[in-house]
């Protein structure tokens, strides 16, 4: 059963923006390091951003660097990835991920990352 739920995701034109979002119905991540991961057909999952638990620490994958970035609002409870300047080879299923450690550093390394959403398809067409 996903602990986390994704949303945002769509069916965009090269140059759009989306913003997913992931939400912990529940549950408090807060003191976790989260991440957002994607899959296309055919791949390996790979990391794409990382968070810390204070929001004051992020980290990218070099393909996203620029264009990407990640927050958080504990608040709310929800983790966020702001897609700017899509590109088709973006399109995967994107999954939100909340790290073991608690107060934790950042990795874009999977292993760790044990709580999982069920994903949100994101297409870019070019």
């Amino acid at each position: 059963q996903a602990q986390l739920v994704e949303s945002g995701g769509g069916l965009v034109q090269a140059g759009d923006s989306l913003r997913l979002s992931c939400a912990a119905p529940g549950r408090s991540f807060s003191n976790k390091a989260m991440a957002w991961f994607r899959q296309a057909p055919g791949k390996e999952r790979e990391a794409v951003a990382t968070i810390n638990h204070s929001g004051e620490a992020t980290a990218y994958t070099d393909s996203v660097k620029g264009r990407f970035t990640i927050s958080r609002d504990n608040a709310k409870n929800t983790v966020y990835l702001q897609m700017n300047m899509l590109k088709p080879e973006d399109t995967a299923v994107y999954y939100c991920a909340a790290h073991t450690t608690e107060w934790g550093p950042i990795t874009l390394e999977l292993r760790g990352y044990v709580y999982w959403g069920q994903g949100t398809q994101v297409t870019v067409s070019s």
